[in-house]
Protein backbone atom coordinates (compact mmCIF):
# COMPACT_ATOMS: atom_id res chain seq x y z
CA UNK A 1 0.00 0.00 0.00
CA UNK A 2 3.12 2.18 0.68
CA UNK A 3 4.37 1.95 -2.64
CA UNK A 4 0.87 2.55 -4.31
CA UNK A 5 0.77 5.92 -2.34
CA UNK A 6 4.41 7.03 -3.02
CA UNK A 7 4.25 5.74 -6.84
CA UNK A 8 3.27 9.74 -7.65
CA UNK A 9 6.22 10.76 -5.98
CA UNK A 10 8.65 8.60 -8.35
CA UNK A 11 7.04 9.36 -11.35
CA UNK A 12 7.54 13.13 -10.52
CA UNK A 13 11.17 12.69 -9.83
CA UNK A 14 11.85 10.76 -12.76
CA UNK A 15 14.12 12.14 -15.13
CA UNK A 16 13.26 13.61 -18.04
CA UNK A 17 13.79 11.24 -21.06
CA UNK A 18 16.46 13.46 -23.64
CA UNK A 19 14.13 13.57 -27.01
CA UNK A 20 10.61 12.79 -25.49
CA UNK A 21 10.62 14.81 -22.44
CA UNK A 22 7.95 15.03 -20.06
CA UNK A 23 5.41 12.78 -22.44
CA UNK A 24 8.14 9.59 -22.03
CA UNK A 25 6.25 9.59 -18.35
CA UNK A 26 2.88 8.78 -20.01
CA UNK A 27 4.71 5.08 -20.23
CA UNK A 28 4.36 4.80 -16.99
CA UNK A 29 0.54 4.42 -16.77
CA UNK A 30 0.38 3.19 -20.89
CA UNK A 31 2.68 -0.04 -20.35
CA UNK A 32 0.93 -1.20 -17.02
CA UNK A 33 -2.40 -0.21 -18.13
CA UNK A 34 -2.01 -2.68 -21.06
CA UNK A 35 -0.74 -5.40 -18.87
CA UNK A 36 -3.39 -5.16 -16.33
CA UNK A 37 -5.94 -5.25 -19.28
CA UNK A 38 -4.30 -7.97 -21.04
CA UNK A 39 -4.70 -10.16 -17.51
CA UNK A 40 -8.35 -9.17 -17.00
CA UNK A 41 -9.10 -10.37 -20.30
CA UNK A 42 -7.36 -13.75 -19.49
CA UNK A 43 -9.31 -13.46 -16.46
CA UNK A 44 -12.71 -12.82 -17.86
CA UNK A 45 -12.13 -15.44 -20.58
CA UNK A 46 -11.22 -18.49 -18.37
CA UNK A 47 -14.20 -17.78 -15.79
CA UNK A 48 -16.19 -17.27 -18.49
CA UNK A 49 -15.39 -21.14 -19.39
CA UNK A 50 -15.60 -22.50 -15.79
CA UNK A 51 -18.97 -20.61 -15.78
CA UNK A 52 -20.51 -22.29 -19.40
CA UNK A 53 -18.89 -25.92 -18.55
CA UNK A 54 -19.38 -25.93 -14.93
CA UNK A 55 -22.01 -23.63 -14.11
CA UNK A 56 -21.09 -21.97 -11.31
CA UNK A 57 -22.39 -18.36 -10.66
CA UNK A 58 -19.39 -17.14 -8.59
CA UNK A 59 -17.34 -17.50 -12.06
CA UNK A 60 -19.40 -15.60 -13.80
CA UNK A 61 -19.55 -13.03 -11.47
CA UNK A 62 -16.42 -12.50 -11.78
CA UNK A 63 -16.04 -12.75 -15.36
CA UNK A 64 -18.31 -9.96 -15.40
CA UNK A 65 -16.09 -7.69 -12.86
CA UNK A 66 -12.90 -8.63 -14.95
CA UNK A 67 -15.01 -7.64 -18.20
CA UNK A 68 -15.36 -4.13 -16.59
CA UNK A 69 -11.69 -4.00 -16.13
CA UNK A 70 -10.67 -4.61 -19.39
CA UNK A 71 -12.61 -2.36 -20.55
CA UNK A 72 -11.53 0.74 -18.47
CA UNK A 73 -7.22 -0.36 -18.42
CA UNK A 74 -8.12 -0.70 -22.36
CA UNK A 75 -9.80 3.08 -21.89
CA UNK A 76 -6.37 4.01 -20.53
CA UNK A 77 -4.23 1.84 -23.23
CA UNK A 78 -6.50 4.09 -26.17
CA UNK A 79 -6.27 7.66 -24.77
CA UNK A 80 -2.67 7.28 -23.43
CA UNK A 81 -0.72 5.88 -26.67
CA UNK A 82 -2.16 8.17 -29.13
CA UNK A 83 -0.77 11.00 -26.69
CA UNK A 84 2.48 9.23 -26.85
CA UNK A 85 2.14 8.20 -30.45
CA UNK A 86 1.59 12.39 -31.30
CA UNK A 87 5.02 13.13 -29.88
CA UNK A 88 7.03 9.67 -31.08
CA UNK A 89 5.56 9.24 -34.55
CA UNK A 90 3.83 12.58 -35.86
CA UNK A 91 0.53 11.05 -35.62
CA UNK A 92 -1.97 10.69 -32.85
CA UNK A 93 -3.40 7.20 -34.82
CA UNK A 94 -1.97 4.64 -36.93
CA UNK A 95 -3.45 1.57 -38.64
CA UNK A 96 -0.95 -0.47 -37.18
CA UNK A 97 -1.54 -4.09 -36.22
CA UNK A 98 -1.16 -3.89 -32.89
CA UNK A 99 -2.93 -0.41 -32.51
CA UNK A 100 -6.15 -1.93 -34.45
CA UNK A 101 -6.68 -4.85 -32.67
CA UNK A 102 -6.14 -3.55 -29.07
CA UNK A 103 -8.96 -1.05 -30.54
CA UNK A 104 -10.78 -4.33 -31.45
CA UNK A 105 -10.09 -6.12 -28.34
CA UNK A 106 -11.40 -3.05 -26.32
CA UNK A 107 -14.72 -2.83 -28.49
CA UNK A 108 -15.27 -6.74 -28.05
CA UNK A 109 -15.18 -6.41 -24.07
CA UNK A 110 -17.47 -3.18 -24.84
CA UNK A 111 -19.82 -5.39 -26.50
CA UNK A 112 -19.23 -8.15 -24.16
CA UNK A 113 -20.85 -5.86 -21.32
CA UNK A 114 -23.47 -4.97 -23.52
CA UNK A 115 -24.75 -7.84 -24.09
CA UNK A 116 -24.44 -8.68 -20.37
CA UNK A 117 -26.94 -6.15 -19.59
CA UNK A 118 -29.10 -6.11 -22.43
CA UNK A 119 -28.85 -9.26 -23.81
CA UNK A 120 -32.39 -10.78 -22.59
CA UNK A 121 -32.74 -14.29 -21.18
CA UNK A 122 -29.71 -16.60 -21.85
CA UNK A 123 -27.15 -13.73 -22.39
CA UNK A 124 -25.19 -14.83 -19.81
CA UNK A 125 -24.19 -18.19 -21.72
CA UNK A 126 -23.66 -16.28 -24.87
CA UNK A 127 -21.46 -13.67 -23.38
CA UNK A 128 -19.67 -16.46 -21.69
CA UNK A 129 -18.79 -17.85 -25.21
CA UNK A 130 -17.81 -14.40 -26.46
CA UNK A 131 -15.15 -13.75 -23.87
CA UNK A 132 -13.69 -16.88 -24.42
CA UNK A 133 -13.32 -16.28 -28.18
CA UNK A 134 -12.61 -12.08 -27.26
CA UNK A 135 -9.47 -13.72 -24.54
CA UNK A 136 -8.24 -15.23 -27.72
CA UNK A 137 -7.18 -11.91 -29.66
CA UNK A 138 -4.79 -11.05 -26.51
CA UNK A 139 -2.47 -13.40 -28.08
CA UNK A 140 -3.00 -11.89 -31.75
CA UNK A 141 -2.45 -8.31 -29.87
CA UNK A 142 0.70 -9.24 -28.60
CA UNK A 143 2.39 -11.23 -31.30
CA UNK A 144 1.20 -8.96 -34.04
CA UNK A 145 4.23 -6.74 -33.44
CA UNK A 146 6.73 -9.76 -34.45
CA UNK A 147 4.85 -10.95 -37.34
CA UNK A 148 4.51 -7.89 -39.49
CA UNK A 149 6.55 -4.57 -39.90
CA UNK A 150 5.00 -2.36 -37.57
CA UNK A 151 6.33 1.18 -35.95
CA UNK A 152 4.65 0.18 -32.72
CA UNK A 153 7.70 -0.88 -30.46
CA UNK A 154 7.68 -4.49 -29.36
Amino acid sequence: MAMFAYAPVYIASAPYESTMGLVQKIFYFHVPSAMMMFVSAFVCGIASAIFLFKNRPGADRLATAAGELVVVFGALVLITGPLWARKSWGVWWQWDPRLTSSLVLFLMYVAYLLLRRYGGPGSDKLAAGMAIFSMFNVIFVYVSVNYWRTIHPP
